[in-house]
């Protein structure tokens, strides 16, 4: 029986240095009575309980420390937030850059005489991508893409000689610039080293504008190394493709997938500075000869291999291009954008400094040494949405969001939210709407046939704006664009039908009246604005309903409004008189005082407000 060990009572619960210390004097107390009993403050053996405690307390920091820094939610270091952000597949931005609408302007001399005068668009300029501006004082801006002046320019007299006879035209084109300065670096490798970094020296970069090695070629950016294809934007000319060229003012580029071996991604971090990654793809050798396909071997065809050349190793496919290819034996040059303040965030007319431009068309069949020096700029717009780095909290946010959509579509907003995020270069849609789409059941030919779901297909209706900011259909080039573009996230097996929503031209005719002492003119007209805000393209969505009774309610609070006696909504539909042709019975879409849309998605549109929406004031 003395030799028995006495099982002793340990408490788990213990997280601070004052509860373990506690909680030692206790063990010794109850477990060792009679081999220690001075607790004194000053005592040796409160010391070595004091000193085991303030290990335990330690531990105890450090062990909830690295399980709170372990999970998104509640990490505090940004060293940790930056990088669960970007293995949730969340990229944060390092800062914002400004972007706005920037007018270019060049003269061309005139050609011809009398009535045949025209301007001779020989002389038209052709500029290169990243065009750099700026203005007065010094904030840099820059192009992405080229502009071609010769294609639909704004064309305007500018000069008319002794004769009366027009000397030079002016043509005006409209790009979109965003801000920040570019910089260029060189990084040289020689032996290949699976998975090489470079780390680029600044801490406010905005973009990677362009990665090229030395032999010319290209390296993309993607999201992750085992991406093979990337979206490429193809200028949309006639050359690249004739049928959809036809489209080209409306969609400039058409968008394609590519195969790129060559490839890297980019992580921020915890200092401020951009990291990127390349492949591990080392091997001079075929893909085919590190991992064989076993389709070319063995048919005992002449062309085809009946023995491979290497053993096959599981781990072969680490030196493939399956992660993309290793940078080896080359210099690449990383050229990007830095910025990124709420000094570029400028009014309108403040971008009006050309810091360096390029030309395409240097052909040398006429001189463009006038029409170069007539180049002009300014911003129509102001600069808006610089700002910097994202706060942690934002980060954290965006990234639990982005792992919630998985990079992928399978849920209505899942759709919706890809579709509004297709880059404005391949086209912008207005409005989207998206449900299942339908199908003829005819498989009991006992009962007759029944419409009802049909599980593999999605139809997604879409409208863009015109010129003039109305709801109008997409083009056969947007629509070959979206449906490139939501091939990427779509699920496998969901076939995209891509239509237009039917546009249901509205107006509003009403009658209030005033309370006393108010201009009755004036209550009408704050009555019209207001009906113009809450009726705002902007708010109108396909499928959306009107509450008839909502906007009574919106025209009481009007000031001067005693009451609403009549609101009546009218269907305008002449195609003659500019409206979009189709005919709705309003009256029998009213339930319950709600103008419900049709059976086949609309959308609802008061087309031209001024004239649209109209009201008079009557007596009580």
């Amino acid at each position: 029986m003395g030799n028995e060990l006495i099982k002793k009572d340990v408490k788990y619960l213990n997280k601070e240095f004052s509860q373990f210390r506690q909680n030692l004097i206790n063990f010794a107390k109850t477990y060792f009575p009679s081999t220690y009993q001075d607790f004194n403050e000053s005592s040796p053996g409160m010391m070595f309980i004091e000193m085991a405690s303030y290990v335990g307390d330690v531990l105890s920091y450090y062990t909830d420390t690295s399980f709170r820094e372990a999970q998104l939610s509640t990490a505090k270091e940004s060293a940790n937030i930056l990088m669960l952000s970007q293995l949730f597949g969340y990229k944060p931005k390092l800062n914002s850059p400004a972007t706005c609408k920037l007018d270019v302007f060049q003269l061309v001399p005139a050609k011809g005489s009398g009535a045949d005068i025209e301007p001779d668009m020989a002389y038209a300029l052709t500029i290169a991508a990243n065009m750099q501006v700026a203005t007065e004082d010094g904030q840099i801006y820059h192009t992405e893409e080229p502009l071609d002046m010769n294609q639909d320019p704004d064309i305007t007299v500018y000069e008319i000689n002794s004769s009366g006879d027009v000397a030079r035209y002016l043509l005006k084109k409209q790009i979109s610039v965003i801000s920040g300065e570019i910089k260029e670096l060189t990084f040289d490798f020689n032996d290949p080293k699976p998975y090489d970094k470079i780390i680029l020296p600044d801490t406010n970069c905005i973009d990677i504008l362009e990665c090229r090695d030395t032999a010319g070629n290209l390296w993309r950016e993607v999201d992750y190394l085992a991406q093979d294809t990337v979206m490429e934007d193809v200028a949309n000319i006639p050359f690249n493709d004739p049928d959809l060229s036809q489209f080209r003012s409306t969609v400039p580029y058409i968008l394609k997938l590519r195969k790129s071996p060559r490839r890297f991604v980019s992580r921020v971090r915890d200092d401020g500075r951009l990291e990127l990654q390349f492949g591990s793809g080392i091997s001079s050798d075929a893909d085919e000869e590190i991992i064989p396909n076993p389709k070319n071997v063995g048919y005992g065809l002449e062309y085809l291999r009946r023995t491979t050349t290497s053993t096959v190793d599981p781990t072969n496919f680490l030196y493939t291009s399956t992660y993309g290819l290793v940078p080896q034996n080359t210099t690449l040059t990383v050229k990007y954008s830095i910025g990124g303040s709420v000094a570029e965030n400028v009014g309108v007319n403040s971008i009006t400094v050309i810091d360096n431009i390029e030309y395409l068309n240097e052909t040398g069949l006429v001189d463009l040494t006038s029409t170069k020096e007539s180049i002009a700029i300014t911003n129509a717009e102001p600069a808006t949405g610089a700002k910097s780095k994202q706060d942690l909290e934002h980060i954290r946010q965006n990234a639990i969001s982005t792992f919630a959509a998985q990079n992928r579509a399978i849920t209505r907003e899942d759709y919706i939210a890809r579709v509004y995020s297709m880059p404005t270069r391949f086209g912008s849609i207005a409005k989207a709407y998206i449900v299942g789409d339908t199908q003829i059941n005819t498989a009991d030919k006992e009962y007759p046939a029944e419409t009802i779901m049909n599980p593999y297909a999605l139809n997604l209706y879409v409208l863009t704006y015109d010129d003039k900011n109305h709801f109008v259909g997409c083009n056969q080039a947007l629509k070959e664009n979206l449906r490139t573009y939501l091939s990427q996230y779509r699920m496998l097996t969901d076939a995209i039908n891509i239509k237009a929503a039917f546009v249901v031209n509205l107006g509003i005719e009403f009658e209030v009246i005033p309370q006393p002492n108010f201009n009755s003119n004036e209550v009408v007209l704050r009555c019209i604005d207001r009906l113009k805000t809450v009726l705002h393209h902007t708010r109108m969505q396909i499928n959306g309903p009107i509450d008839i009774s909502g906007l009574i309610s919106e025209l009481d609070k009007v000031e001067g409004v005693q009451s609403v006696p009549t609101l009546e909504v009218k269907n305008f539909f002449s195609s003659d008189d500019g409206y979009s042709g189709n005919e709705y019975d309003v009256n029998k879409a009213i339930k319950n005082n709600i103008l419900y849309p049709s059976l086949d998605p609309c959308i609802f549109e008061i087309k031209y407000p001024n004239r649209d929406i109209t009201g008079r004031a009557i007596k009580p």
